[in-house]
């Protein structure tokens, strides 16, 4: 059936799942390369099911399984309603692959949720604890023909890692859920008997003439070599160096000079460098690899965050890295789209990855557009026992591994999220990244700043969420503390105003989130001492903690399918009105709450220099600056007086302007009989490799293209082409807030379209069609 995926016997799935390994190499993360030259992403036809004894054997009876494709989550989800005990279990995931003779492989997972067991044709071969961070697997012992790699996933909460929290009140003793599964990337493949595991390439003196680049590079392998080393920018080699390798030697360290005339990383203009590692034994190469680089400056002081030696505030959000449906297991494209919202419609310029370290392509995304990121260690809360804080050590080795040549991370968050009182395993967190690092400063987001150890080896900026303000109080923040950078890392969410912030609450609940917003990040633009705020938060996520709301926190501008609320329209007018004019009210323009209309004082955020008010192209006077109420807002919105009487139904205008020129011009419809289905996907273009995907907005519009978060009823899904959809095939309208998503995900296989078809009762049908390219091809084209 189309959009279904046909079952597949054992002799059906071995012989569509070989992967021929030479030729098929894939790019690796900026910060990583790929296995090697004969690498194969391991995506598509796996084969999965529960844990079962003699799972791991290659003779093992496959009928059973089913086939699947990474990355993956064990069980299905909705939107929300969550159940950890669907997940908490152990799984068979099972790959057969064909060998080489006389060939060294190596298998790398981006990510496994959340303890990995990796056997080899029925030989135990690795371990892997924590769900995070990637690890390497060498294969010894792979046979020429057919090979069987299995591995064995555990989700349970009773494993004594970082976050799970054993012996307490399980999975919802920390604010987010963590569904099972190899939920990230992963590959196999060849690899050279001497190769590159590792290069640091840190920049030296950025703002100097004399800048420079430092390479840290780990070999693995017998014999002398040589290590060289091309810096390259905009397709341009600016300088190149080299180090002779003795043999023996594991790590060599050396300069490369002559950059003077680099182009320095910026939010504004995020430059970035090829270096391009090479390993040789006199002509003959032996490995290589590309990481990319930034140079760029980023300083902490006690008077704000510098960036190449000017003052930035840092404006921004937390992100958690769940979706609906999926859980964590969200492709490449996707995890990039979170990337483009929080820089490109929000006008974010830093991003907090809470709580733990996130998908390597976000922050690829991160490095491109701009947006800097704090990065932190896995963890909620508390500290756990002696081995648990061991792992906590490895997590620090293994995230600042992994992601420091990435331009955009400017801060390591190695405490735990809002966890004091260890201030021994804080030393040497700290002091194992400074090891790993010496380039960046290390952090921690606090709970409390009583009595807490904050400088020296603990703690370099001190970073504090701010939530003072609790319900039914006067918003504030609490004052900078004297001698130490200090940076907000978290204020608003569910304590501030509401415990929840969706599109059905009553319309003075919606306005009152953007409203604090806007008064969090006044009050920080207010003093220098502030480096920056990030408010709690980018998206709505599924929590234990909210057991009452159907296991989700509503806390984000945005839902949980990434779709913004009321209070995204702040930041989405904090950008420069000359290359994005924005006109978004912070009410609903339908006279369902009200039937008169929003009445005084109704916000509209814009970043135009004034606003014109029309009602039915009749002039309705002139919206009022906010400026007093956030004197330090670059924007700071509008506030106009809307009343209409009872039982008409005008249409509203408003036209913005900079200085005498209009720039936006925005109607919206009273009439919601002239309401339509909108479906709308983000990308025109996948690649039919099982490992891509787009997401498809499903929306009521008013007749001009504005949400209607007061629309009810049900939409029906149905997808034809060679595809999953990954979403509920019934979206409630009342539920949702007039909008939901879901995601298309091409199978691998030939080109060919994907077309979802939407269908309401009342608002009728609508459609969106993708086009699938070959596997290796570019695809991507937004729309």
């Amino acid at each position: 059936m189309a959009g279904e995926k046909p079952r597949v016997t054992r002799r059906g799935f071995l012989a569509a799942s070989g992967v021929a390994l030479l030729g098929a190499a894939v790019a690796g993360s900026a910060g990583h390369a790929a296995a090697g030259p004969g690498t194969a992403r391991l995506g598509d036809f796996w084969l999965f099911g529960r844990y079962d004894d003699g799972c791991t054997e290659p003779g093992f009876d496959e009928i059973d399984l089913a086939p699947v494709q990474l990355p993956h989550c064990v069980t299905p989800l909705s939107w929300t309603g969550w159940d950890p005990a669907s997940w908490q279990d152990r799984w068979i995931y099972r790959k057969h692959f064909t060998g080489l003779a006389n060939e060294r492989f190596l298998a790398r997972f981006d990510g496994v949720l959340t303890n990995a067991e990796v056997h080899l044709n029925g030989r135990p071969v690795a371990t892997h604890e924590g769900g995070y961070l990637p690890f390497e697997v060498d294969l010894p012992g792979v046979l020429p023909g057919d090979n069987v790699l299995a591995v064995v996933v555990d989700g349970r909460w009773a494993l004594d890692v970082p976050p799970n929290l054993p012996h307490s009140a399980g999975p919802s003793a920390i604010d987010f859920y963590q569904p099972a599964g190899i939920y990230r990337p992963a590959a196999i493949g060849t690899v050279p008997r001497t190769r590159l595991t590792d290069v640091f390439a840190r920049p030296v003196d950025v703002l100097s003439p004399g800048r420079s680049l430092h390479l840290t590079c780990t070999l693995d392998g017998p014999g002398a070599a040589e290590v060289t080393a091309s810096v390259r920018q905009a397709g341009r080699e600016l300088a190149r160096g080299a180090a002779q390798v003795p043999a023996g030697t594991r790590t060599v360290e050396f300069d490369v000079h002559g950059l003077d005339a680099v182009r320095l990383w910026d939010v504004e203009d995020p430059a970035l460098c090829d270096v391009v590692v090479t390993i040789r034994s006199g002509p003959r190469a032996l490995d290589q690899r590309v990481v990319r680089v930034g140079f760029r400056e980023a300083r902490f002081a006690q008077d704000g965050f510098f960036l190449n030696g000017r003052r930035l505030k840092l404006f921004g959000l937390n992100r958690h890295q769940w979706y609906p449906f999926a859980g964590g297991a969200a492709p490449d494209r996707v995890q990039r789209r979170d990337a483009e919202i929080l820089r490109r419609e929000l006008n974010c310029t830093m991003v907090r990855c809470s709580h733990y370290p996130q998908s390597s392509a976000f922050l690829d995304a991160c490095d491109e557009l701009g947006l800097l990121v704090w990065e932190e260690i896995p963890g909620w809360g508390r500290v756990g026992d002696a081995a648990w804080q061991q792992r906590n050590l490895r997590d620090v080795s293994a995230m600042i591994t992994r992601d420091r040549n990435h331009p955009s991370i400017i801060v390591w968050g190695t405490r735990v999220n809002e966890a004091n009182g260890t201030t021994a395993m804080y030393g040497r967190t700290g002091r194992l990244a400074r090891q790993l690092d010496p380039s960046r400063p290390t952090s921690g987001a606090l709970a409390s700043t009583t009595g807490a150890r904050y400088a020296g080896a603990d703690i370099e900026v001190l970073a504090y969420n701010d939530y003072t303000a609790r319900r039914g109080a006067p918003f504030q923040l609490r004052p900078p503390r004297a001698g130490v950078p200090y940076l907000v890392t978290e204020s608003i969410g569910t304590l501030a105003g509401a415990r929840a912030y969706r599109r059905t609450d009553l319309p003075a609940t919606q306005r009152l989130q953007a409203e604090l917003h806007a008064k969090a990040h006044d009050l920080a633009a207010a003093d220098d001492r502030y480096c920056g705020l990030l408010a709690w938060c980018a998206f709505d996520y599924p929590s234990g903690w909210q057991r009452s709301m159907g296991g989700s926190k509503f806390a984000g501008v945005s839902d949980i399918f990434r779709i913004p609320k009321p209070a995204a329209a702040f930041y989405a007018t904090q950008g420069d009105p000359l290359v994005r004019p924005v006109v978004e009210p912070g009410f609903a323009w339908d006279f369902t709450a009200s039937p008169t209309g929003p009445g005084r004082d109704a916000p509209i955020w814009s970043n135009c220099d004034r606003l014109l008010l029309f009602l039915d192209d009749r002039p309705a006077g002139e919206a009022r600056s906010r400026r007093a109420d956030f004197p330090h807002l670059p924007h700071p919105g509008f506030a106009v007086d809307l009343t209409v009487p009872r039982g008409q139904r005008p249409q509203l205008r408003v036209d913005g302007y900079l200085g005498d020129r209009l720039v936006v011009s925005r109607r919206f419809s009273g009439d919601r009989a002239r309401d339509v289905l909108s479906c709308a996907a983000d990308d025109t273009q996948l690649r039919a490799d099982g490992a891509d995907a787009t997401r498809v907005v499903v929306a009521a519009m008013d007749r001009f293209g504005t949400l209607r978060a007061g629309a009810t009823g049900t939409v029906t899904l149905s997808l034809t082409g060679q595809g999953e959809l990954v979403g509920d095939r019934e979206l409630d309208f009342g539920a949702t807030g007039g909008a939901a998503a879901v995601w298309l995900r091409p199978f691998a296989g030939p080109p060919g379209k994907l077309t979802l078809t939407a269908r309401h009762e009342t608002l009728g049908t609508a459609t969106a069609t993708v086009t699938t390219t070959a596997s290796g091809s570019e695809g991507g084209s937004r729309s």
